[in-house]
């Protein structure tokens, strides 16, 4: 297995907007361009969706010859590319050294939602998601981060732009905050997509020390706690990494992260038939929860061939959400998105990799 702290991307060339506008703006001023030419060109890539450096018209030749030079805009390569029937998009994406990703565009009556990975593959082992079924291959780059988001971005039509970001994707979002912060600050900057920490959610399996980091950032991102679970035994089975953490420890973050950002944070709660699915499993969840400012979002498992994990029936989950409720804690159910195609988180580069190695 690759180390997982270091890209193995055979390109030599930097996508442009690893770049944040203080390091293009320099580097512009070293080929001897002034400083401003980094607006213009984030300008392009940002605003006006171009995919070649040379549709930038506006820059010299000689400034975009050496932006050919240098860098590139998308080195990855489209896998596939899916469109579900109520108009969500999926992409798999495969990098410099043949990985794959997934990312996903999610369109609603006034959002236009993205869901991107941070890492290859997962190392959280959770028994019913397909991202960590092939293990934990490495952390993807700034880079490989902002490349999905700039992808997802020019499949919207003129005057459509992304709402929110979600952080949700394959991979543990906090075990590559290294590459993700840089990512996501580029959102916000001059020249970027314009979309505000509040409208960007990160979700954690729960790595309390990682919480605290991402709270002490002093960002107003929102946190989403991948729970699945209202007592150790049964999340040791479903997330085996929290045998050695623990919800009480994690909870501890997560009260540390609404004091220090003032975001309430979200308890997401696969639902899985038959497991975690009783209305005892709701009563507990929401003793756990009582004291807290949060909210409990509850998610149908996404059927993945490999698994046998099936989720609830409307009226079971109905059930949850009442008991939920009846002690004071707000839920939702996620609404399904691309059922049509490879909906759940992983389920496509499974599938890809499934190809190139059937045994």
């Amino acid at each position: 297995m690759a180390n997982p702290t270091i890209s193995t991307e055979t390109t030599s060339k930097r996508r442009v907007y690893e770049l944040d506008l203080g390091g293009l703006s320099a580097w512009c001023e070293s080929q001897g361009f002034p400083k401003y030419r980094a607006e213009q060109i984030r300008r392009w890539i940002f605003g006006h969706r171009v995919d070649d450096f040379s549709a930038m018209h506006d820059i010299p030749a000689a400034l975009r010859a050496a932006l050919t030079a240098e860098f590139s805009l998308f080195p990855a390569r489209v896998a596939n590319h899916q469109v579900a029937n109520d108009r969500t998009e999926k992409l798999l994406l495969e990098l410099g050294d043949g990985q794959l990703i997934e990312c996903v565009l999610m369109r609603e009556t006034d959002r236009r939602t993205i869901c991107i990975s941070t890492q290859v593959g997962c190392a959280m082992g959770c028994v019913f998601c397909a991202s960590g079924m092939l293990g934990l291959k490495r952390n993807l780059t700034t880079g490989e981060i902002l490349e999905q988001i700039l992808r997802l971005d020019r499949l919207l039509a003129k005057g459509e732009q992304i709402t929110n970001v979600v952080v949700m994707g394959i991979g543990e979002p906090l075990a590559n905050l290294k590459s993700l912060v840089p990512a996501l600050d580029t959102l916000n900057e001059k020249g970027g997509l314009g979309i505000g920490a509040r409208r960007i959610t990160i979700s954690t399996v729960g790595l309390p020390e990682k919480i605290r980091e991402l709270a002490k950032l002093g960002k107003q991102y929102n946190l989403a706690v991948s729970l699945h679970a209202p007592n150790d035994e049964l999340r040791n089975r479903l997330v085996p990494v929290n045998d050695k953490i623990g919800i009480d420890a994690i909870l501890a973050a997560a009260d540390e992260y609404f004091e220090i950002t003032g975001r309430r944070v979200t308890y997401e709660y696969v639902l899985l038939s038959g497991v975690n699915d009783e209305p005892f499993h709701a009563r507990q969840l929401a003793k756990r929860l009582q004291s807290r400012i949060a909210h409990v979002n509850l998610i149908p498992m996404n059927g993945v061939t490999e698994l046998e994990f099936v989720a609830p029936t409307a009226p079971r989950t109905d059930e949850f959400v009442q008991v939920l409720e009846s002690f004071g804690i707000p839920a939702t159910v996620r609404k399904r998105k691309g059922a049509d195609i490879d909906a759940a988180c992983g389920q496509l580069r499974l599938a890809k990799e499934r190809e190139k190695t059937p045994s």
